[in-house]
């Protein structure tokens, strides 16, 4: 249940309420104080004298609520810079690309001119990976993240990075323009408390394993800590489908859309895993009228430190890209 409480209600009051219902109380939020209660409570259980300083009172029906339909009607916009935003209404849908890794400083330095020839405005790269081994390259780490900020600083562009753990939270936030919380992290509630603190777009990805509800509650850790500006990002469920990396959950998104409140990524790379799926996946997500696409290219995909067969080439991504515009305008949508 969320309360939304009358302009004026003081904030020792708020309070009071919030400890009487366990609840979660956010300052100023649309203008006014909100207490945000369990969703298991029920409207006749609240107090009357608790009405009385109500403007509305939103029951949910579960603990989506921030996130849900029911309390914002419209989708949220998400502000990366005075000039480029992600959802709202503007029927637009942000291609952002670059490779799995930052692995050098020619590789990403590549990655940027691409985009810049483009007219791509977010790059992608992690400089910490969360891989399935050991073994495997565990990124640059700090060193990758002060090449994306030079690589920022040279090239004009806006980066998306991911947090693997709550070790390096901190400079993650500190770096990023957009915070990447991965499928691995989905459930890492000291990442999900840290982004909440966080003035700055997180994209949560959803976690292979994860139902549509469990995905949303965890944008809700983000959106409770007062962070309002969340995006989710579809990238693949386990099924026992095993001639594809993951499943592509397409009716998931759909109920997204018709549900949830916040802007919807789709990850083609990651679900199919196949660099030959992915284009088709791509125009499939664009005709959904998603508002985001997050595609992974490499100047050399077969030598890429991880994931190198998801990857696209860079003629592969043109090719990929040249088709997009048209998809969208077919729907009434744009590609930025």
């Amino acid at each position: 249940m969320i309360i939304e409480l009358k302009r004026g209600v003081s904030r020792v009051l708020a309070e009071a309420i919030s400890l009487k219902y366990a609840a979660v109380i956010l300052n100023n939020y649309n203008g006014r104080l909100i207490i945000v209660t369990s969703g298991k409570l029920k409207e006749n259980e609240l107090d009357e004298s608790v009405r009385q300083l109500a403007e509305r009172v939103v029951i949910t029906g579960s603990d989506i609520q921030l996130a849900s339909r029911k309390f914002l009607t419209s989708k949220r916009e998400i502000r990366i810079t005075d000039d480029l935003t992600i959802g709202g209404n503007s029927q637009n849908t942000l291609v952002i690309t670059g490779p799995c890794s930052v692995e050098s400083e020619k590789q990403i330095r590549a990655c940027a001119e691409l985009c810049v020839q483009l007219g791509i405005k977010v790059l992608r790269a992690g400089a910490y990976k969360p891989r399935t081994s050991p073994y495997s390259f565990q990124g640059l780490e700090i060193k990758g993240l002060q090449l994306l900020d030079k690589i920022r600083s040279d090239y004009g562009l806006k980066i998306i990075t991911e947090v693997k753990d709550g070790s390096h939270a901190e400079a993650v936030i500190e770096y990023a323009d957009i915070i990447q919380i991965g499928a691995k992290a989905m459930y890492d509630h000291s990442i999900l408390r840290a982004c909440g603190k966080a003035r700055k777009p997180v994209l949560l990805k959803r976690g292979f394993g994860s139902n549509l509800q469990e995905f949303v509650q965890a944008a809700e850790f983000i959106l409770c800590g007062g962070n309002e500006q969340v995006i989710l990002c579809e990238r693949g469920i386990r099924t026992f489908e095993n001639f594809t990396r993951f499943t592509l959950d397409l009716c998931g998104v759909s109920w997204l859309k018709e549900n949830v409140n916040l802007p919807i990524v789709i990850d083609p790379s990651h679900a199919m895993g196949f660099a030959y799926g992915v284009p088709d996946l791509s125009r499939a997500a664009v005709a959904m009228g998603i508002d985001g696409l997050l595609i992974e290219t490499h100047p050399n995909p077969a030598a890429a430190l991880s994931d190198p067969a998801q990857q696209l080439t860079f003629d592969q991504f043109k090719e990929l890209y040249g088709t997009l515009a048209d998809v969208a305008k077919a729907i009434g949508y744009k590609i930025v």
